[in-house]
């Protein structure tokens, strides 16, 4: 899928932050995931039953910046793999959408994970393209 074909959907943010367009479960199927505040089933039992996604459910928020409480232990938890393993803040990113709103976000999104040479998207997973299949390093958030 080519990221400027893409509608940018805000239901493809999650509250904690990620953006599921560039997840690995979306980019690499012929079904994509539709994101994890999406009621739809084609996608991993993981997301389906994510305490952080339910615990933002249940308290009425859409995304997690706006708790009370924020962050939480398990935001917490979440934060330091993915800041370990892929470099990303999701709480700076659930910052800069309470913040800047969906559509800034999702336009800083389009610009960081589009393919250089293809225009497909780069998963943040794997920082593989999703069109030509040649891996990228990603931008430094």
């Amino acid at each position: 899928m080519k990221m400027a074909e893409q509608e940018r959907d805000p239901l493809l943010i999650a509250p904690c932050g990620m953006d599921c367009m560039v997840c690995y479960r979306h980019c690499a199927c012929k079904k994509p995931c539709e994101g994890c505040r999406s009621s739809g089933q084609n996608k991993p039992g993981h997301c389906r039953k994510c305490e952080i996604k339910n615990c933002a459910a249940e308290k009425g928020l859409v995304y997690c910046a706006e708790c009370p409480g924020y962050p939480c232990r398990k935001l917490e938890n979440l934060e330091n793999l993915y800041t370990r393993r892929y470099g990303i803040s999701l709480m700076e990113q659930g910052r800069f959408v309470r913040a800047c709103g969906e559509a800034a976000f999702l336009d800083r999104e389009r610009k960081r994970y589009a393919c250089p040479a293809c225009g497909g998207v780069v998963s943040l997973h794997d920082a593989q393209c999703s069109e030509c299949g040649l891996e990228w390093k990603l931008p430094e958030c």
